[in-house]
């Protein structure tokens, strides 16, 4: 059917295009997600040089089997304030995928984790590196009385296993729910990957399946030597980490990620890539703000959207690291705030949009369900729940286009998006941010255009 005019809310389709957006329908629950099965041969297995750049490749986790093994006995075990419904959560995540597919288009991928664990379990090497690895990560869990076993289950049993906890042995395992939230797994800088230490007993075993992905899968075979592994007694998760631009990042130390992480990452960037600049956020050490993203995302190279009392209040709790004289050794100084930091590291005036508005309380209530965790699909383009209505209301304010995602994947077929359009998308979450998590934390982009 022909339309004269978009839905309200969207810009006219332009001539010019930041980001071509391919016909692709929502499909109906009882249908796959419209990814690839098996990611075709990357060209550019990684690359992200910023935050905000259009997206190419990105890895998710559409909830399975073991989001319905979380309930009132385990949740809070398994680090998850409530319950989620699972039918609907996987149909909120399924418009998110189909949403960042059509994005993407053909030049692109949208790519589920659990099959790149399943086409990585095809290797035996990977499955018995996987099983020893697991049985030295969580000793308490005595996996090591059936390492033998656990080696000789199928692929696809072992598959299973990995992510709700069920096999045919005697075995006591944890599902892994948190898998939605693929951003913490690991973080790519430039061509490099970091790749996470998780802080909590829970998510041990998603470090332990990233590690096997990342080493075996043959996608990644051209970054074998990308690869960052972190000590063992520090912590560090994905969400702690925003790309600035090829020379600069954002880590959060947090209630995730250790000084000690923070200190490893820092040290393996400035060495090994064209990072020249760390700042270091100190953050509470609270489950509110327990990532860097979930008080601080870029919409573009000069807006942020920001939880203020943490971000723009002068704390004194900014660090900037660079190398100093020898391996390991680093110049460093503190300035007193994320705002004054990076508007002098940058050189640019940078715009802070506040999450929740300009009133306190429902900038402390738009936080909690992930206001300012804004996933940036192209400059200008950014993702959020729609339940932040505060929020939005504060982006239609900064010049935003405020549209649905349904309308945007009704609307934009073979249409082009204007050159300087500013758009926001809200994503129904109901039950996917009760897992504590957005947009942002749900993605790991694999690359971006340069």
């Amino acid at each position: 059917m022909q339309r004269s005019k978009p839905p309200a809310g969207l810009p006219a389709p332009g001539v010019r295009a930041i980001v071509r957006v391919h016909s692709l329908p929502i499909v109906p629950s009882t249908t796959p997600a419209p990814f690839r099965t098996v990611p075709r041969a990357a060209d550019r297995p990684l690359g992200v040089f910023s935050e905000t750049a259009p997206l190419r490749d990105v890895v998710v986790h559409t909830p399975g089997d073991e989001v319905g093994l979380v309930s009132p006995e385990n949740k809070d075990e398994l680090l998850f304030d409530d319950l989620i419904f699972p039918d609907v959560a996987r149909e909120e995540h399924r418009v998110m995928v189909a949403l960042f597919a059509k994005i993407v288009g053909d030049s692109g991928e949208v790519i589920q984790f659990a099959d790149l664990l399943r086409e990585t379990f095809q290797s035996e090497e990977a499955r018995h590196s996987y099983v020893e690895e697991l049985v030295r990560a969580l000793p308490a869990r005595n996996y090591g009385a059936y390492e033998r076993e656990l080696k000789a289950l199928q692929p696809e049993v072992l598959h299973r296993f990995a992510l709700t906890g069920e096999s045919p042995l005697p075995v006591q395992a944890h599902p892994l729910p948190n898998l939605l939230f693929t951003r913490d797994l690991s973080a790519v800088v430039g061509e490099h990957v970091i790749l996470s230490h998780a802080a909590r007993a829970a998510r041990v075993p998603e470090s332990v399946i990233t590690r096997a992905i990342f080493r075996y899968h043959p996608r990644f075979a051209p970054a074998a030597d990308k690869l960052v592994t972190l000590p063992d007694d520090v912590s560090f998760e994905g969400g702690d980490l925003l790309v600035v631009s090829e020379e600069m990042v954002l880590i959060g130390h947090s209630e995730r990620t250790s000084f000690g992480g923070v200190m490893a990452v820092t040290s393996a960037l400035l060495e090994r890539t064209s990072v020249k600049h760390v700042l270091m956020v100190n953050l509470p050490k609270q489950r509110a703000c327990m990532h860097l993203d979930t008080v601080f995302t870029f919409a573009d190279d000069s807006m942020c959207v920001v939880f203020p009392p943490l971000i723009e209040a002068p704390h004194d709790n900014v660090f900037h690291f660079e190398s100093g004289d020898g391996p390991g050794r680093f110049r460093t100084r503190t300035l007193p705030s994320l705002r004054i930091a990076l508007e002098e590291m940058t050189g640019r005036d940078i715009t802070f949009v506040p999450c929740g508005g300009t009133d306190p309380v429902q900038q402390r209530r738009e936080q909690w369900t992930d206001g300012a965790n804004l996933f940036a699909v192209a400059p200008g383009m950014v993702v959020g729940y729609e339940r932040n209505r505060h929020t939005f209301a504060e982006l239609r304010r900064h010049g935003f286009h405020v549209v649905d995602a349904e309308s945007f994947l009704d609307f934009y077929g073979e249409n082009e998006v204007e050159e300087d359009a500013r758009i926001a998308i809200r994503l129904t979450g109901h039950e996917l941010s009760r897992g504590r998590g957005g947009p942002r934390c749900m993605t790991m982009p694999l690359v971006r255009e340069r």
